[in-house]
């Protein structure tokens, strides 16, 4: 990459605190590392993920990354814009059946150069098979694979780098959670003192709990001190309801911060309905990372017909 596009990206975000009647009726402060003000387009934790597959596809002298996602997926879009700004092909493998009209996120990945290509949901479970990893570059050609969501080992070690040292004020870092990547590059530089929280966006997903622990052994740690938070999916992935909605409007128009309601939206309606439950120890310090994801608003609005 050269020093221009570096510049282009916000390594170190701010964190910006929250001032809720609701946290100072419960003694908790809240703060949001605002992770998704790093770039426009490759925001929060997705460059976080892909900054060090990108610099992997450049020592490979590969010139073609492909990796897989639904067709609204943050991850698909953000490594379309990362192929256009820093000069890669990419392919992005998309779960289901085509449609003649894009949707938001997909119409951004094709007018950012992406070449889309379709799977039948039974191949998209095997997707990260040698069996069909080999038929795509057969023909494809010679490609990067980027797994769903940036969840490597790169990926990972490029989340590890938001627990900077701004970070080691706090008590709890919370995230939310979809192949649990984020959050074991978190788990994997907390303090002693510090536990993280990961809140899936899947129905069920204490699942996640056996993935984490495996990108834990491949990097060596054995931190515990972390646990998953499921009570707050709403209903399962990209499902909703009047109160999450309600709350990201009172949220925004508060503390003009937008949020996502797939992921972020989520962690912020848990965090706020463990604080009054009095699930936090008095005068505990939260830090809520924004995972960004922002883009994923008008795939929502466009399947809902709901304003954000």
């Amino acid at each position: 990459m050269t020093n221009d596009q570096q510049n282009i990206i916000l390594e170190n975000t701010p964190i910006e605190r929250i001032i809720d009647p609701v946290l100072e009726q419960n003694r908790v402060e809240l703060y949001i590392k605002r992770d998704e003000l790093n770039h426009k387009d490759i925001s929060g934790n997705k460059w976080r993920k892909l900054k060090l597959n990108i610099e992997e596809l450049r020592r490979l002298n590969l010139d073609t990354a492909l990796t897989f996602g639904g067709a609204y997926s943050n991850h698909i879009a953000a490594t379309a814009a990362a192929g256009k700004e820093f000069g890669f092909k990419t392919i992005g493998i998309i779960r289901g059946e085509e449609h003649a009209e894009l949707n938001p996120t997909l119409k951004f990945a094709g007018d950012s150069g992406m070449q889309l290509h379709y799977m039948d949901r039974t191949t998209y479970r095997n997707k990260e098979s040698d069996e069909v990893l080999e038929h795509l570059r057969q023909k494809f050609g010679e490609f990067y694979h980027v797994p769903q969501g940036g969840a490597n080992i790169q990926g990972i070690k490029g989340c590890m780098e938001i627990m900077d040292n701004s970070m080691r004020e706090f008590d709890y870092i919370c995230c939310a959670c979809g192949t649990g990547a984020t959050l074991t590059g978190i788990i994997a530089k907390l303090n002693p003192h510090q536990t993280a929280l990961g809140f899936p966006a899947l129905k069920n997903g204490g699942f996640l709990a056996d993935d984490i622990n495996n990108f834990l052994n491949q990097l060596e740690n054995n931190n515990q001190n972390w646990r998953l938070i499921t009570d707050y999916h709403f209903g399962g992935f990209a499902k909703y309801n009047n109160n999450l909605i309600d709350f990201i409007h009172r949220f925004t128009e508060l503390h003009n911060i937008r949020l996502d309601p797939l992921y972020t939206g989520k962690v912020l309606y848990g965090i706020y309905d463990l604080a009054q439950k009095a699930y936090f120890q008095k005068d505990s310090k939260i830090c809520v990372i924004h995972t960004g994801g922002l883009q994923g608003i008008e795939g929502f609005k466009h399947r809902h017909n709901i304003n954000l």
